[in-house]
């Protein structure tokens, strides 16, 4: 399976030789022919550095065309590649790069700006992305080597490479391929080793579900590609389609994603649920929650063309192409969900982890059910810790094609994750329904024990307290037995009610009786904290709940 990946990336760039295949977001653009140019160049680096099949290399850079010729260089070269999160800071960098063993690294200037290379002596060369020069050279016959960088290639292809003399290694399916380390949302950050076949596992499904993609189709790359959802299904999966992919490679506001949506027009956009939880909140539920706006959606004709009008202006947002909104990454809030599936907008929530590179569940938007992250993809198996699965929550436990080889240089932690028979545990409460359908309840190390011993969900209270009117985000903990709700208000939105922030701050206080009235008596709620800030997050969006004890 391993060459299955490596053929399906080969044989997409030999059909795209002419055609656009990786673009920077109102930057450089590279056809099939750079792109595998590019590749041969890393290539050449990694010979020169003395780099074997199975050495380590990092990555450590903004999301780019030439992150991705980077990595592909080492992908196809036999190294493992280590994709490491640009937001880390400089010191977790160090010891990542350290850590993984790596002995090349490609980074950035800024990046590089930043690390202390006596933290990482190791390290043979540090080559800076797109020049390719290096920054860091312990060799001095390396660095020569690599200052002559055009002038070997040409030597080595006079004639310019050709579609003919792409040839990649073939390593084994069971081959470590990557090591991806976690963004740490619980505070551990470890190396998860993903083989070629877990890769492809995750790709060949891309390939077999997400079938609307056709070879030239636009992609937009928003999300972290150091992470697996990112670097899988907008990156790998579309490449292997023979996609034109296009990173946005900067903050994505909100005007910046609208223009890149009207420019490369995709059919499919993957994301995390706040960017549409954003536009929903702040622009449509404004709207129709006036007065006579209410009214209006209250007789069925006229809500049906209004709820018509407000998908064709979502539509209209994502490009006017869209067929397939993918959302995973942390929890939907229900309210925006319940709305988006009234109007019948095409989107679908999957559920995935680094460990499993990174699929568990899918479904198509049109068969998804409501507050379900979909069904078992293909290749995996599922089991719950509990007596009924389908009505009693319990930790989900997986197996299967895509499941990892372990945590690299963690014996420890990879015992408690995998059963000796192969059995993941996700850490994920859950349950599934008769029809396979898998139904999200919260975190296993979240869970708070009632005083009669029920288990309380944090995730559960937060959903239903981030739907209450100047909510932006909460975190639920429990403190010396009371349950504690840390919230941090929605200014902007309160803003445009004309309210002062020491007003918004005891509405959203006054909130807990209306809260409590939701939730069991076990649950409920002591407390609202106000949180002036965001709370910090992950690059994918998940809040760093361990700093909020």
């Amino acid at each position: 399976m391993a060459q299955q990946l490596i053929s399906a990336i080969a044989e997409s760039l030999r059909k795209r030789w002419r055609f656009p295949v990786l673009s920077d977001f109102n930057g450089i653009t590279l056809t099939g022919a750079q792109t595998a140019a590019q590749i041969e160049k890393i290539h050449i680096i990694l010979r020169k550095a003395d780099v074997h099949p199975g050495d380590k290399v990092a990555l450590c850079a903004r999301n780019s065309a030439s992150w991705c010729t980077a990595f592909l260089g080492v992908l196809t070269y036999g190294a493992v590649a280590v994709p490491l999160l640009h937001e880390f800071h400089p010191d977790n960098i160090e010891h990542l790069v350290t850590h993984s063993e790596a002995i090349v690294l490609f980074t950035e200037q800024a990046i590089y700006n930043n690390l202390d290379e006596d933290h990482m002596p190791q390290l043979r060369a540090a080559i800076l992305i797109p020049e390719l020069t290096p920054v860091l050279c312990r060799d001095s016959k390396l660095k020569a080597s690599l200052d002559d960088l055009d002038t070997i290639f040409a030597a080595r292809y006079p004639g310019g490479l050709t579609p003919d003399q792409i040839t990649y290694r073939d390593p084994r399916p069971e081959s470590l391929a990557l090591i991806n380390y976690t963004s740490g949302s619980m505070g551990n950050s470890k190396g998860v080793m993903l083989s070629y076949s877990n890769l492809w596992s995750n790709a060949r499904f891309g390939l077999k579900k997400i079938d609307f993609l056709r070879p030239g189709d636009g992609m937009l790359s928003m999300l972290p590609l150091a992470h697996m959802y990112g670097l899988m299904f907008e990156f790998l999966f579309p490449l292997c389609r023979g996609c034109h992919i296009t990173f946005l490679g900067r903050v994505p506001s909100p005007k910046v994603v609208l223009s890149a949506f009207a420019q490369v027009r995709p059919k499919l956009v993957i994301t995390v649920p706040l960017v549409i939880e954003k536009i929903v909140k702040s622009n449509v539920f404004p709207k129709l929650r006036t007065p006579a706006m209410r009214l209006l959606t209250s007789i069925p004709c006229l809500r049906t063309i209004i709820y018509r009008n407000v998908k064709s202006q979502l539509l209209k947002a994502f490009g006017g192409n869209l067929v397939q909104l993918i959302l995973g990454g942390a929890a939907m809030s229900s309210d925006v969900e319940d709305f988006l599936r009234r109007i019948r907008f095409p989107f679908t929530v999957g559920y995935g982890m680094t460990e499993c590179a990174p699929l568990v569940t899918y479904e198509w938007w049109a068969t998804a059910r409501p507050h379900s992250c979909g069904r078992l993809v293909d290749g995996m198996k599922a089991r719950v810790d509990s007596p009924d699965s389908e009505h009693i929550p319990g930790v989900l436990f997986v197996k299967g094609d895509n499941v990892m080889m372990g945590y690299f240089k963690n014996p420890q932690a990879t015992s408690e994750a995998l059963t000796p028979d192969g059995w993941l545990n996700t850490g994920d409460i859950c349950t599934i329904d008769k029809d396979g359908y898998v139904y999200l309840r919260g975190r296993d190390k979240n869970m708070i024990l009632g005083p009669s011993g029920q288990n309380i969900y944090p995730e559960e209270i937060e959903v239903k307290l981030n739907n209450l009117p100047l909510v932006a985000e909460s975190v639920v903990v429990d403190r010396g037995g009371k349950i504690v709700a840390m919230v941090h208000p929605d200014y902007d939105t309160a803003q445009k009610q004309h309210l002062t922030e020491e007003q918004t701050d005891a509405r959203v206080e006054a909130l807990l009786p209306d809260l409590n009235r939701l939730l069991p008596g076990y649950s409920r709620v002591s407390v609202i904290e106000i949180h002036k800030d965001p709370f910090e997050k992950t690059p994918k969006h998940s809040i760093r709940r361990f700093l909020y004890k």
